[in-house]
């Protein structure tokens, strides 16, 4: 996502008094250390801190603004086009536990929240209730006490019918209900059953999850297109990381243009109705909308994504889709220079070279580009691709997460740091394109029975 506007961000916090930021603190302490809220003086240190974790976009403020009843914030991101335009599809981020609480906080009357103090002042020292002037404030003690969490509201279940508000109560009980259960069997469940509305997430529950399909080129049968060195190791941290997230890979090596295409559409003729999503890596050198096979002839981008359109078993299910190819114009003949055409010209070992690609739109699709158009694609020559390389840690470290951290949260991290990552010559953006409906989370598990080793 590109950078948020500064001068609008500005005018934003011109806008917000202090209870309101107050209240967005609220919101974001899923997101943000509770220590770093000392730090926060006004609006501007809090969009300091979201875009340190990778939440500054306006898909995430417009939701916060909404929460806060502040329309004519979300009317002024909605005028700046630019922003506009990158976020159409994308979902909202709050949890609800947060937005329970808020909602909670919005219809306490003052003499309840005294109530409220009162029936916790033997769990909570009378320091911190006299500091406490509002619900949240309160909420935010009975958190800090383990009174309350986001997996167990019993104790708020129970305070909201003793300061007798029933509606409230069942505010409380509507949550309590598509929480995940508890106790020694069900772990595993718990590691992919949200804790919030579960229309708000894709379900993850099959063992295995689906295929993860990688086609990986790396060497070319003509003189254009060098060897693509350290193509192995991507396939290797591809294979592995999804193997945890409870996928089966699949690893198809060197194929051509043609066998692509055969590939792919024997893929879409599969029955995935016992499978929860499918995975899609594909890894070449490419141009400008397109991947090139071995035989050094193109694949489009719409002939990868085509035939999975309309595959009845993998409707509402989420279908990903990882690019590793450069989108650059193709160059000039005269001007076009590889290893092959001279061989004191080889890649060199323990180096970075550049690989190319632009997606289709339709639901349930999530499609990660290396590279936005008109750009290269770095990858070292040992460790794989930059894109890869950053992908795969990024969602290692959001599956270790205790946050339910989803796919967009993730790549938007992952073009931050590729965008600076200190190996690349020159700077590299990634670009991913989504119809998503709901929000994905990979966790890891382990897969179990017998599993399909070819497609």
């Amino acid at each position: 996502m590109a950078e948020m506007d500064r001068r609008l961000l500005s005018r934003i916090d011109d806008n917000l008094d202090s209870g309101e930021v107050a209240d967005l603190c609220f919101l974001c302490s899923d997101i943000i250390n509770r220590k770093q809220f000392e730090e926060i003086k006004c609006a501007r240190d809090l969009f300091v801190k979201l875009e340190e974790k990778g939440f500054l976009n306006s898909t995430f403020l417009a939701e916060l603004f909404r929460t806060i009843r502040r329309a004519d914030l979300r009317q002024v991101l909605e005028n700046d086009s630019r922003e506009r335009e990158e976020t159409d599809a994308s979902p909202a981020y709050l949890s609800q536990y947060r937005l329970m609480l808020y909602k909670i906080h919005e219809d306490l009357t003052d003499d309840k929240v005294e109530k409220l103090k009162f029936l916790v002042n033997d769990q909570i020292t009378k320091r911190h209730l006299d500091k406490s002037s509002t619900a949240l404030d309160v909420f935010a003690e009975m958190e800090k006490a383990g009174l309350i969490s986001k997996n167990n509201v019993d104790k708020l279940h129970e305070l909201m019918i003793n300061i007798g508000d029933r509606p409230l109560a069942e505010t409380v009980k509507k949550y309590k209900d598509v929480l995940p259960p508890t106790g020694p069997d069900c772990s595993a469940q718990q590691a992919t059953t949200p804790s919030e509305d579960v229309d708000e997430f894709y379900s993850l529950n099959q063992n295995p999850r689906g295929l993860c399909v990688i086609i990986s080129n790396e060497d070319f049968m003509g003189l254009k297109y060098k060897k693509r060195l350290g193509s192995k190791k991507d396939n290797e941290n591809l294979s592995k990381l999804f193997k945890r997230f409870g996928f089966v890979p699949v690893l198809h090596k060197d194929l051509t243009a043609k066998k692509i295409t055969e590939t792919l559409n024997k893929l879409s003729q599969r029955d995935f109705s016992k499978e929860d999503a499918l995975v899609v890596c594909v890894l070449s050198h490419g141009e400008k909308g397109a991947i090139i096979g071995t035989d050094e002839k193109e694949v489009t981008l719409e002939q990868i994504f085509e035939p999975f359109k309309n595959v009845s078993s993998l409707f509402g299910k989420p279908k990903l889709f990882f690019i590793q190819a450069c989108q650059n114009e193709v160059p000039s003949a005269t001007t076009q220079k590889t290893n092959q055409d001279d061989p004191s010209k080889e890649t060199a070992p323990n180096s970075v070279f550049s690989d190319a690609s632009c997606p289709s739109k339709d639901g349930d699709i999530l499609i990660g580009m290396a590279t936005v158009p008109n750009n290269n694609a770095y990858r070292h020559t040992e460790d794989g691709s930059i894109y890869i390389q950053v992908l795969c840690e990024e969602l290692e470290k959001a599956a270790k997460s205790p946050n339910r951290e989803d796919i967009l949260t993730v790549l938007t991290r992952v073009n931050r740091k590729v965008n600076t990552h200190n190996l690349i010559r020159s700077r590299q953006m990634p670009e991913p394109k989504y119809t998503l409906t709901k929000r994905l989370v990979l966790r890891f598990v382990e897969l179990s029975g017998t599993v399909p080793t070819m497609i």
